[in-house]
């Protein structure tokens, strides 16, 4: 199972511990992982120059870093997002990855690779906020057309993970092998979206028939087909 795992922070605290617990329950081979680390591969914050959506995703001053990130997700089967809690929300670098990555939203310009895919979305912190954080990252890949989301979200009361208490180490643990044997059982099904992004995708053909309120978007639709019968996930 091809895997791109994209930590929202560079150092390696229980988010990241976590996130290595779940590769020993899926069995994932390093050799089919890539990991990105931000800010380290992404070292910009999204200015909002608007150019992904006007002109093309190329445009962006930042192309040169997102774009390979891009192209591991679409040759992968799998998508891990893992950030842990700062300020009640993910990072800042997470916040700015999923900035970057607005333009393949469904209302704009869906990558139809993503329709066929399963992500987890891994959060852990001190105690609260980490339902907010989990929220940031899911929503973004339910709108990009993902619709296999398995979500882990722990408040540790602790920093270190060598700190964390015995009792919730075993809770962890435990909540791992649960979602972990749900991701095994589905990886060799055929994936499709789900009702809500089916529902949300025909609202955007909608709109994209109606509007030129963004021309590069609605060429991009024109071009797929999808103004017509043509839908992602049917090939």
């Amino acid at each position: 199972m091809k895997t791109v795992i994209i930590y929202g922070v560079e150092h390696k605290g229980n988010t990241y511990h976590a996130v290595q617990l779940f590769k020993e329950q899926l069995n994932i081979l390093e050799n089919d992982i890539t990991e990105y680390f931000l800010p380290k591969d992404l070292p910009y914050f999204c200015s909002g120059c608007g150019n992904c959506i006007l002109n093309g995703e190329e445009s962006c001053p930042h192309h040169s870093y997102v774009a390979p990130i891009i192209s591991a997700m679409e040759k992968a089967d799998f998508i891990i997002l893992a950030s842990p809690v700062f300020a009640f929300r993910v990072t800042g670098q997470m916040k700015a990855f999923l900035d970057h990555l607005a333009f393949q939203l469904i209302g704009h310009r869906p990558n139809e690779t993503m329709f066929s895919k399963m992500a987890l979305v891994v959060t852990t912190g001190f105690a609260i906020g980490v339902k907010s954080a989990t929220k940031d990252m899911s929503m973004n890949l339910r709108f990009w057309g993902i619709g296999n989301i398995y979500k882990f979200g722990f408040p540790l009361f602790a920093i270190k993970w060598n700190d964390i208490p015995i009792k919730n180490k075993l809770k962890v643990e435990k909540k791992i092998k649960i979602i972990s044997k749900k991701i095994k059982l589905r990886k060799n099904k055929k994936l499709k979206p789900n009702f809500l992004i089916k529902r949300v995708f025909n609202m955007c053909k909608s709109m994209q028939k109606k509007t030129d309120l963004f021309p590069h978007d609605k060429q991009y639709w024109i071009k797929k087909g999808w103004l017509n019968k043509n839908c992602p996930w049917k090939k």
